[in-house]
């Protein structure tokens, strides 16, 4: 079986039978003292097909696979039995923070707006038995301010640091986890140190939430809600474990298309549940109606960056973007002309074959861009496999179209504008320029060597 996205004539991996997955997922349950069955047993274990991950040239090890695996409705629903049990020293505070790529797809499929849909979802959610429910937008609020200076320093030193330009976003999981086992230093030196949203919201539930909940990391279940299954690999990064709780930053990553799958267990719809506030991490103080950033289907990293270094670099104020389409449409470039030279060029690379086409001139000397905003999903985070799809595994288009104009609808909002992450950058994180902001927003990509006989892939 191959990978659509594979480049060679055999495929090195080999999909493994359902008896083998399912023995691997219970043994795991059986070393966590959950055994017994429940009202959710029957729900399908979490898969990660050839054609999910972009990360595609011997890249799993057995562990992981039998990690990732874990991660599916099972695993929550271990949590919330565990709770109910007498032994209150093993309960946990379970939080799920939900991706806002994942809710234009709840909206579109239910019909709801936005404001609507998180709100039920939030209701959905607690009507299991969660704790809190979050919104991983200010976990991005962090992630592109800290790539804007990031990129910013990067430009001034272009000159000195021959690995400075181009920057590439480290937002998308299945690109950094392709960069860096099958890439080499040439292209991981080059990628932005920030954490993506996701871990950076995995250090603000367990690290901020934590501190003002009077919470150990460890008391805290923390589950992310995404559009795709690369970040069920993201969350196993070695760098995004504190050993000295024995905690991940993220314990479990489900899909949109699984939450649904939970809905359709327990035979409930969208329209049905009571809307709840969704929680913030601020105490009493909810979130209001949905935000988001400029971007039209993903976080928005290369418009932020542009607008922020022509007004820092070039004292530019740029408003709006035009987006010149080059290949094909998941390949499109941003400049910015000054006295009649080209002093910035900005790219979009979606998909994995505009994403080689960018490495393979990189590794020709021939890039000519200064950043580059890359994505596995042809399309974007909206059309992330893990929703949108149909019932063969292609994109449900009609759904995204709808999931889109949801998504472009709704209000942008700056991340400088948030006072909360103000706030939180002085009360926190000791000052922008600190070192605790390295050590909590940021992390180090490079290239993995990894032997055969270390691979045993488990598909």
């Amino acid at each position: 079986m191959k990978c659509e996205n594979c480049t060679k004539k055999e495929c090195s991996k080999k999909q493994k039978n359902d008896d083998s997955q399912s023995a691997s997922v219970d043994a795991l349950s059986s070393n966590d003292g959950f055994e017994e069955k429940n009202e959710f047993h029957a729900l399908a274990n979490a898969k990660i097909l050839l054609s999910d991950c972009l990360a595609c040239d011997n890249c799993m090890t057995s562990e992981e696979g039998a990690r990732v695996f874990q991660q599916n409705q099972k695993e929550l629903f271990r949590i919330l039995n565990l709770n109910k049990k007498c032994d209150t020293s093993k309960h946990k505070v379970l939080a799920v923070s939900i991706c806002p790529q994942s809710l234009p797809y709840f909206a579109a499929k239910f019909n709801l707006s936005v404001n609507d849909a998180a709100r039920r979802l939030c209701g959905f959610l607690k009507s299991l038995g969660v704790h809190y429910v979050f919104d991983t937008t200010i976990a991005a609020d962090f992630s592109i301010l800290e790539s804007q200076r990031e990129f910013v320093q990067r430009y001034q030193r272009r000159n000195q640091e021959e690995h400075a330009l181009p920057m590439f976003a480290s937002a998308c999981p299945g690109w950094i986890r392709y960069a860096e086992r099958v890439l080499t230093n040439l292209v991981t030196s080059h990628i932005c140190t920030a954490k993506s949203p996701q871990q950076i919201m995995g250090s603000l539930v367990k690290g901020y939430f934590a501190r003002q909940q009077n919470l150990s990391p460890d008391k805290i279940f923390h589950v992310i809600v995404a559009p795709c299954y690369d970040k069920k690999l993201e969350a196993l990064r070695e760098d995004f474990y504190t050993a000295l709780y024995n905690s991940q930053e993220v314990d479990c990553v489900l899909t949109s298309g699984e939450i649904v799958q939970i809905m359709e267990q327990k035979n409930v719809s969208m329209k049905d549940v009571t809307e709840v506030a969704v929680d913030s991490l601020f105490g009493e103080i909810k979130e209001g109606d949905v935000v988001r950033h400029d971007g039209k289907r993903s976080d928005g990293y290369l418009e932020h960056i542009f607008k922020h270094a022509a007004k820092e670099l070039f004292d530019m104020d740029v408003k709006e973007i035009t987006y010149k389409a080059l290949k094909n449409k998941d390949f499109q470039e941003v400049t910015l002309e000054k006295d009649g030279e080209t002093v910035l060029r900005f790219a979009a690379a979606y998909g994995f074959r505009n994403i080689q086409n960018m490495v393979l001139k990189l590794k020709k000397g021939k890039f000519l861009y200064h950043f580059v905003e890359v994505l596995a999903c042809p399309g974007g985070c909206l059309n992330g496999k893990g929703q949108a799809q149909t019932e063969d595994g292609k994109p449900d288009k009609a759904l995204l179209n709808q999931m889109e104009e949801v998504y472009a609808a709704i209000p942008v909002r700056l991340p400088e504008t948030n006072v909360y992450v103000q706030k939180m950058y002085q009360d926190w994180l000791e000052g922008m320029d600190s070192r605790k902001v390295q050590e909590t927003l940021h992390t180090k990509y490079s290239a993995v060597n990894q032997t055969a006989s270390g691979l045993d892939i488990k598909w």
